[in-house]
């Protein structure tokens, strides 16, 4: 190849682009990789230059189950250096949606999984397809061994870049090698056309730039009259030098470049902004088992040290399934319905394991606590899966069975013998002498605590929460229900003399959405259709733990249901929703406009957060939005609202309101330019009974303050009660097993490593703040100082043997970094 600067490079990648579901099921999905990788080593065989160049761990998954005899000629192609692996991931997933654990996991098994198989792990970051790619992708795809990364999502016309090759740097420092494809990232049979468009390209690429060929989205590859074409204008460009290569061989020869590239600090943003909310199942489902199967690790780990009990192995199967459920076209909401039946097959798989595994876990640990023989006490034991104390909402349902009936009289008792108030409020199921019970649990640091329930009469009386139909109040906050409206008219911080709310809040407001499934073409959805009417706004409970007003409205057909809840001693409001949808190509937001000036707009993306402008513009957020700004024309107060959710992902912000987006009902698979016949009967979307939980945090100055980040993970990771009887046992009644002194540093990950017995601890920085903290490893004997820069992963290996020293390693865990300690 001639000297870089001195002529004109283009390097023809041959691809296939496979989404295994979209326009049809998975099983058809599997088919096609097959066909796909047949052809692409038949033209392996037929041609010595041409260069295949291939991603996701899933697909080769799947070949070496089902076709052993293609997967060893596979091998020898990629042992040969023809056979190119990208994208170290288990799948090409959405780049926005999933937590930053995820990202972590698909590149963990994925990159595992090919050195495994194959002794090469992947160089470049391959997400030809996705929508959209979160800011703190660079540290997470440099800490899994790829330091370059190829997109085509979104394109120039939206999001303007200073060139198609740069420098993409996230927060905390990292950077990686970034190019935006031109055009498309498949050809079917106007492959010089495409050549010729690509070449006038090269310009804006330093003079070296990747053409993308090959037949794609449902497979296919490199066709023999590809190949032929390139073949016949090599050397037919004039100053333009073309090449059979792979991504890997451009970013190479690209690398004396790099101290001229332009650095770009954002997201990339913004394609489809319809796909943040479509499908309000499967981004629901997405949430709670990502949630899920990191308690059930956290547990599972504790508890393999503590009680001995096996750490399961089949944690990875669970993950490779929620981590399959992320590709782009599945959990961004566009594909066919049938799809989501096998979506939600499968995550239910995920879900069952880490249930199961965190369970005996749980039920392993509690076991070994030493509880004293008592008669009528019902000892229950509930576990923190933070690294921070809590103060949370714990439930317990008694009653029916002999050997289970609640007393008519019995108080509830802290681990040190303290009385605590709790209410009892209407059970789960509807049959006579079913009680549930509802009460504040302190709990220590990734630990748990003791409660006892004594059927004896409480010689305490305890201040209640103030409830009427229309009004709560404790002593920070009072909240007052708008009749007209259903919303909230008044949230006000009695402490602070501020008012959180201006003009109503709370109010679901539906917009008319005409734009197909992914919202090509829009990046707002503002026409209002009209408001949510209340038709019942009723006190619900009403005691010394919390009060409830429920508020039922209704639009049309539709109908959603608001449970306002307003804690004692907690400073925040909680609202749990049931909707029951029935229109057809509408968009439902729930508006919140706030008091406060100047304000600063937050989002929370996967490990970390990022600033946007109130320009109305959907945007993606994971478990929490802010809003900071000033209050008062004079005053300079610092002032903001946190909105913490359960499983909601779009959002937008103009002016002072948040407008949370709860759903959307375009078709399913609709893709513009295909105008529907508002006749006919079509398969529509998020019809039906869906809940979620929304929280409302009202802070004095910052959200960092306001441990923002906690709220929203304590929120999304419940404690877990384990109602248990006496015995003996060698734990105490109250333990802790892992604590970090700074508020800013999250525990993340607790697991057994990859390839060994040992231990997996992963934390992250969330305030942006150069920060030391002490990490104290109870269990484990263990004390460590760690020194974090500005929004920093870090992950250490923990050897069983207490002589042996920490290792801090990357996210693939490869013992790269030297001993710690």
């Amino acid at each position: 190849m001639k000297k870089l600067g001195l002529i004109k490079n283009m390097f023809m990648i041959g691809n296939a682009h496979l989404d295994p579901v979209w326009l049809w099921r998975w099983q058809e999905g599997f088919q096609e990789v097959k066909a796909t990788f047949r052809s692409a080593l038949d033209r392996l065989k037929e041609y010595e230059n041409f260069i295949f160049t291939s991603s996701s761990a899933a697909y080769y998954d799947w070949i070496e189950k089902n076709e052993p005899k293609m997967f060893e000629e596979i091998k020898d192609r990629i042992q040969e250096g023809r056979w190119i692996i990208c994208g170290g991931w288990w799948i090409q997933p959405d780049c926005n949606i999933p937590s930053g654990e995820s990202y972590v996991r698909q590149g963990l098994i994925g990159q595992n999984y090919f050195k495994e198989k194959f002794g090469v792990t992947a160089k470049v970051g391959y997400n030809v397809d996705s929508f959209g790619h979160n800011g703190m992708l660079p540290q997470i795809l440099k800490k899994s061994g790829m330091d370059s990364y190829v997109f085509m999502r979104p394109g120039p016309d939206e999001k303007g870049l200073p060139s198609r090759l740069f420098l993409w740097e996230s927060k905390d420092g990292s950077h990686v090698t970034a190019f935006r494809i031109p055009f498309e990232y498949c050809t079917f049979d106007h492959l010089e056309n495409h050549m010729m468009h690509c070449k006038a390209e090269l310009k804006h690429s330093y003079n070296n730039l990747m053409c993308f060929y090959g037949v794609g989205n449902h497979g296919g590859g490199p066709t023999k009259e590809n190949i032929e074409v390139i073949e016949k204008l090599n050397g037919l460009m004039g100053d333009t030098n073309i090449s059979f290569s792979s991504p890997n061989d451009f970013f190479e020869q690209v690398e004396d470049l790099k101290d001229q590239l332009p650095v770009v600090h954002d997201d990339l943003l913004h394609h489809a902004v319809g796909c943040y909310s479509v499908h309000s199942e499967v981004k629901k489902l997405n949430r709670y088992s990502e949630n899920l199967m990191l308690m059930a690790e956290k547990f599972s780990s504790i508890a393999n040290w503590t009680t001995g009990q096996a750490y399961p192995a089949d944690m990875n199967q669970a993950w490779k399934g929620v981590l399959f459920n992320q590709f782009h076209d599945i959990l961004a909401g566009t594909s066919i319905e049938s799809a989501y039946d096998d979506a939600r097959d499968l995550y239910g798989e995920s879900i069952s394991i880490a249930a199961r595994n965190m369970n005996n876990a749980l039920q392993s640990l509690s076991w070994n606590i030493g509880i004293e023989e008592e008669k009528d006490m019902k000892p229950m034991v509930i576990f923190n899966p933070h690294s921070w104390p809590v103060k949370v909402n714990a439930e317990i349902e008694y009653g029916l069975f002999v050997n289970y009936i609640l007393p008519e009289e019995f108080i509830i008792e802290d681990v040190n013998g303290n009385e605590i108030p709790y209410q009892i409020v209407d059970s789960i199921a509807k049959i006579p002498n079913r009680k549930r019970v509802v009460f504040l649990a302190e709990l220590p640091p990734l630990g748990y605590s003791t409660y006892k329930l004594r059927a004896i009469k409480s010689k305490k009386e305890f201040d209640e929460v103030k409830v009427t139909d229309y009004e709560m109040e404790n002593d920070r906050f009072k909240l007052v229900i708008d009749k007209e409206s259903g919303g909230i008219s008044s949230l006000f911080d009695k402490e602070r003399q501020i008012e959180v709310f201006k003009d109503g809040a709370a109010i679901p407001v539906v917009m008319n959405d005409s734009s197909d499934t992914w919202g090509h073409g829009t990046l707002r959805f503002d026409e209002i259709a009209g408001e949510f009417k209340p038709v019942q706004i009723k006190k619900l409970e009403e005691g010394p733990v919390r009060g409830v007003i429920r508020v039922t409205s209704k639009f049309q057909s539709s109908t959603i249901v608001q449970d306002f809840s307003m804690y004692k001693h907690l400073n925040k409001i909680e609202v749990k929703v049931k909707v029951n949808w029935q229109e057809s190509y509408q968009t439902l937001k729930i508006k919140f406009p706030v008091s406060f000036n100047q304000r600063n707009n937050t989002y929370e993306i996967p490990y970390g957060h990022t600033s946007r402008e109130s320009d109305g513009n959907e945007n993606p957020m994971q478990n929490w939005i802010d809003v900071t700004g000033t209050i008062g024309k004079e005053r300079e107060d610092i002032y903001g609202l946190s909105i913490l959710n359960d499983g909601k992902y779009g959002v937008d912000v103009k002016g002072n309101t948040i407008s949370l987006t709860v759903l959307r009902s375009p078709i399913y698979a609709h893709h513009a330019p295909f105008i529907p016949d508002m006749e006919e009967d079509y398969p529509v979307i998020d019809q039906g009974i869906q809940t979620f939980t929304y929280q409302l945090l009202p802070h004095e100055n910052s959200w960092e303050d306001a441990e923002t980040v906690k709220h929203a993970l304590e929120l999304n990771q419940k404690p877990q009660l384990i109602v248990e009887t006496y015995h003996q046992g060698s734990l105490p009644q109250e333990d802790s097993f892992i604590s970090i002194d700074q508020s800013n540093i999250i525990l993340s990950a607790l697991k057994k490593a990859e390839n060994h017995d040992d231990l997996i601890i992963r934390l992250y920085e969330t305030n942006n703040a150069e920060t030391v903290a002490k990490v104290e490893l109870k269990n484990w004997g263990r004390t460590l100082e760690l020194c974090f820069g500005p929004m920093e992963i870090k992950t250490l290996y923990i050897p069983k043997k207490l002589v042996e020293p920490i290792y801090e390693t990357n996210l693939i865990e490869n013992l790269e970094s030297g001993v710690l300690t």
